[in-house]
């Protein structure tokens, strides 16, 4: 929602011609549709049976759709009002859209999801939600009151062929949150971020304040880090001085919200529908390399989102299969005749020590099941005596579709080269200085280093064991140098079943930890979803 009057993007400065928004190719559509029937058709034949048998719906989530797989990737927009979300969109569509509002007030009031169509149109959220070819059927759960302020709005754009963005209504600041929504925002923005394969936070550069709202919004994206940049809009309202400043007071700011040593991506901006007469010049290279860098990410965002519908599958798949092992193990613990009622109130009562048990005999790992009060609370909906006993045919298709389908399908994606370069404007007083970064994530294992671990695993082994006891462990890892309070919290993150001792895999994710603390990467204080084991 920016201040100044809309017209298209094109119309800036011809002397500083601003970078193009990403154009799609018909290579990339036709191999995305190609990954999205693969996807769809393990979930359909392997995944989806085991949800249906164990009522994973009544616990977690109803089943996929094909609609809620094929959907196309999605970038989300928060930020407070005035901040340029509106603007910024119309400056990629180079177009208007059906239903914008600019302005220098709360103007979006609603959310906004801007789609793909030959015409322009707007469609309600009531209808939206009930559209079996929308992926919006979930919002549902969020009532009239959240419904009544949602819209579709289609447009003809070659950009919305290839994703689609949601523009969100200008979070209030100072008194103005005391202004009742009818809905909770937060976990609105909570359903967008788990689907959102790119999540933008815009702030402006006389914006800088976290209201209350805000910081609620930004909280709610935790588990989502790895999509989240930040994008400090309108960089060219102060001079090179200022922006130093700006920069450092946003960065604050931030740092007193966002509990994750991870560093999110802060990209500078400048995205008018008309540059104002009144802008600075002298960080203009780099607000324009800054600008590329950030189109680049949404031009390679489609095959980014196959990787992520994958490794959502994946977690689906993994929280299914505990979930029927939770169930089926109820039903056995339930007596044939007698005493069911008083069997069924014991077992929901220690349900932290069922889990237990199951942890042990199945080897879960802790952060594979669920929270233990909140599945003690559905379970008080059901009579166990009802549950189905396990199927190890419908087991052994989960473990199929894990270990060998979906990453048989990860194995044939073509490699993303991102070779962008970061910028960081306060290297020095020359805003033009790059400052390459690696792009490569930390938290993957390679092949090669699985084999690498898998030799020294053998090669500390006491013969016969298929763990590292704790002590065997601390003498490999305590070659490393580091502290112990690094190596303690590397413990913590590797030894998944909390019972003292590593097995191979985990063993690895210690080694690998161990590895890429030495190259000064901060580990994370949960360890992440693509390093877990097969």
């Amino acid at each position: 929602m920016s201040t100044h009057s809309s017209t298209h993007f094109g119309n800036h400065s011809p002397s500083s011609p601003s970078p193009a928004p990403p154009s799609p190719s018909n290579d990339d559509f036709e191999e995305y549709y190609q990954y999205i029937q693969k996807i769809q058709r393990i979930y359909k034949s392997k995944i989806q049976p085991l949800e249906v048998n164990y009522n994973f719906e009544g616990f977690h989530s109803s089943p996929l759709t094909s609609s809620d797989i094929a959907a196309k990737p999605m970038v989300l927009l928060i930020g407070q009002y005035s901040t340029g979300k509106t603007t910024f969109i119309k400056y990629l569509l180079d177009k208007s859209y059906p239903g914008e509002h600019i302005g220098v007030e709360p103007t979006t009031d609603r959310f906004i999801a801007v789609m793909h169509d030959e015409q322009d149109r707007v469609i309600p959220g009531n209808a939206a939600a009930v559209n079996q070819e929308l992926p919006f059927r979930g919002l549902n759960r969020f009532g009239q009151s959240f419904l009544s302020r949602f819209q579709v709005s289609q447009t003809s754009s070659p950009l919305l062929e290839n994703m689609m963005i949601i523009d969100t209504p200008g979070i209030l600041a100072g008194d103005k949150q005391r202004v009742e929504r009818g809905y909770d925002f937060t976990q609105v923005i909570d359903w967008f971020a788990q689907r959102a394969d790119l999540i933008l936070l815009m702030f402006d550069s006389h914006k800088l304040d976290i209201s209350n709202e805000f910081r609620l919004a930004i909280q709610a994206l935790r588990g989502q880090e790895e999509k989240v940049r930040v994008v400090l809009n309108k960089s060219d309202m102060v001079n090179q001085q200022q922006l130093m400043r700006v920069y450092g007071a946003m960065m604050w700011s931030l740092g007193k919200v966002v509990q994750t040593p991870e560093v999110m991506r802060v990209f500078l901006g400048s995205f008018w529908s008309e540059r104002p007469p009144n802008c600075f010049e002298d960080c203009r290279e780099l607000i324009e390399a800054e600008s590329r860098d950030l189109l680049k990410d949404l031009k390679n965002l489609k095959r980014q989102a196959i990787m992520r519908k994958v490794n959502e599958i994946i977690k689906r798949a993994r929280l299914a299969r505990v979930h029927s092992l939770i169930i089926s193990h109820l039903k056995k613990e339930m007596p044939a005749l007698f005493g069911k009622k008083s069997k069924q109130e014991a077992l929901i009562a220690n349900l932290d020590q069922e889990f237990l048990k199951l942890q042990q005999r199945y080897h879960i790992p802790a952060g594979d099941l669920p929270n233990v009060d909140v599945f003690r609370q559905a379970l008080s909906a059901y009579n166990f005596d009802k549950f189905k006993p396990m199927r190890e045919d419908l087991l052994l298709k989960v473990d199929e579709a894990l270990n060998t389908d979906l990453p048989g399908l990860i194995s044939t994606m073509p490699v993303v080269h991102d070779n962008a370069t970061e910028w960081n404007p306060f290297v020095s007083d020359d805003c033009t200085t790059p400052i390459p970064t690696t792009t490569l994530s930390p938290w993957l294992i390679s092949t090669d280093e699985k084999t690498k671990y898998h030799h020294l695993f053998t090669e500390h082994i006491t013969p016969g064991n298929d763990r590292l006891s704790g002590a065997e462990a601390r003498s490999v890892m305590m070659e490393s140098g580091l502290p112990n309070e690094t190596l303690a919290h590397i413990w913590k993150l590797s030894d998944l079943t909390s019972d003292g001792f590593l097995d191979e895999d985990e063993f690895a994710i210690a080694m690998h930890l161990t590895q890429i603390a030495l190259d000064g990467v901060a580990l994370p204080e949960k360890l992440p979803v693509s390093m877990l084991p097969s």
